[in-house]
């Protein structure tokens, strides 16, 4: 009866790492909505002030010039609706297959079915995929999602862009990322990410860098206009702009010296790489990573990883045991993920401790003893290869 309640499949626990499989349509949707209705906000007040222009009495030439500009508006602006539309039906569309898939795990009633093995190599395709998106392998993402039949359950169009955008900044080039900040802009204020006012600061930096007069004073124009909104939340960084002014591009005070430096490029990527998991409410670390930790860790013991090695970890010996983590494909990849959480213990009969901290059982040492050949006053750790006097082990009581 144990065993078929460990075999019993609970969903919830599977889905832990499928939130952002929902999350990200609904915020491309929420993000869609937001900009229909800032574009329908703005010609509608712009068709409206027109109107009023109207009422003046205007000569019939410059009514019917109004009317063709309003009329050439509200054109403009239902292309653009239409084209938000179309997307939201394809965002809409893809969230309906996608519950469809995780309903499907619930209909697996025991994890030895067939399905759900098929349903987790459809997820751990999924995981790839998120993975080579990442890491900028937009054709081989595509690719394997086409061939898997998963092109409706993995999201390749936003991490085109974010690529795009991480490429340019490596570039040295801000005008993809200051577009995609303004495109989001109320929403990076909502979540308090300053990526815009670092991209404007990088601006006033290159111009500053070049040490003409004519480019000293455009960078203090560009200051002014710019830095205002900021003047409370980066005021010290804002000083420190101003400050730069005075100081050559190789200035050895702070903070002028790491505002000049290179490595801002790799802060800004940085800075927006946050930014845009922030607002699609993506995680840091790709899914890959994080289903890999889980899954060594649940199967880490102490003695994969002994602090110090004993005779018996040899290659060979690595290879022969039935523990993954201590194979050798595993073991220095699982080395820095936490040991796994044990609700229970299993101890040996009639436990004792060596001085180490060690507990085992009385007889598997003895039994040890005897096949090293030990003299019966001598007892040796298997998993450290340390030995100890018998007079040194204490017995161990369980309470």
């Amino acid at each position: 009866m144990a065993e078929l309640k460990e075999m019993k499949l609970n969903p919830e626990s599977q889905l832990y790492l499928d939130q952002p499989l929902l999350r990200l349509p609904y915020e491309l949707i929420r993000r869609n909505f937001q900009n229909s209705r800032v574009l329908a906000t703005r010609e509608s007040t712009a068709v409206l002030t027109g109107l009023q222009g109207l009422q003046g009495n205007p000569s019939p030439e410059n009514a019917v010039d109004s009317i063709d500009s309003m009329i050439v508006r509200m054109q403009g602006l239902k292309r653009k609706l239409e084209a938000i539309n179309s997307e939201d039906k394809v965002l809409h569309d893809q969230s309906k297959k996608r519950l469809q898939h995780l309903q499907e795990l619930y209909e697996i009633p025991s994890l030895v079915d067939v399905r759900f093995e098929r349903w987790s190599r459809s997820r751990l395709d999924r995981l790839l995929v998120d993975y080579m998106l990442r890491t900028g392998y937009i054709k081989s993402a595509s690719s394997l999602a086409r061939e898997r039949n998963i092109s409706d359950l993995v999201d390749i169009k936003p991490f085109v862009q974010y690529i795009k955008i991480r490429e340019s900044l490596k570039r040295h080039s801000t005008q993809e990322c200051l577009t995609w900040c303004l495109e989001n802009k109320h929403t990076l204020r909502k979540i308090s990410e300053f990526i815009e006012f670092e991209i404007r600061l990088q601006q006033y930096i290159e111009l500053v860098r070049t040490r003409e007069p004519s480019k000293l004073l455009e960078a203090i124009i560009f200051g002014r206009k710019h830095f205002a909104f900021y003047k409370d939340s980066q005021a010290e960084k804002i000083k420190g702009a101003a400050a730069l002014l005075a100081y050559e591009e190789d200035a050895s005070d702070e903070p002028y010296m790491t505002l000049y430096s290179p490595g801002r490029w790799d802060t800004l990527v940085d800075l927006f790489t946050a930014a845009h998991n922030g607002i699609l409410s993506l995680p840091d670390r790709p899914l890959l990573h994080i289903a890999l930790s889980a899954g060594l860790s649940a199967l880490k013991t102490p003695s994969c990883h002994p602090s110090v090695a004993s005779s018996s970890s040899s290659t060979s010996y690595l290879v022969t045991r039935v523990c993954p983590i201590c194979s050798t494909e595993l073991n220095e990849l699982a080395r820095r993920v936490p040991y796994a959480h044990q609700t229970k213990s299993h101890v040996d009969n009639d436990p004792v401790v060596l001085p180490n901290g060690r507990i085992y059982g009385r007889e598997r040492l003895m039994m040890l003893n005897e096949k090293l050949g030990l003299p019966e006053n001598r007892m040796k750790d298997p998993a450290t290869g340390s030995e100890f006097d018998a007079s040194e082990i204490r017995k161990v009581y369980i309470t």
